[in-house]
């Protein structure tokens, strides 16, 4: 079964937009853009999604870190 993690490789700023390329299998180009679209038309709105994202999506786990 396939779970959507934050990115830990392809990160800007928290990883959300790597995290969902990975988990869809497209770019993570497209979902910045998607998500700079949507801040700019719901005058900001996209920012406060992006933060709840940022906080709900747990971080991937390393395979190499012993816990």
């Amino acid at each position: 079964m396939k779970k959507l993690y934050l990115s830990n490789t392809d990160r800007k700023i928290g990883g959300v937009c790597g995290g969902l390329g990975e988990y869809f299998e497209m770019d993570s180009t497209v979902f910045r853009v998607l998500f700079v679209l949507v801040t700019i038309l719901s005058c900001g709105i996209g920012i406060v999604g992006y933060l709840a994202v940022w906080m709900v999506i747990p971080r991937k786990p390393n395979p190499g870190k012993a816990g």
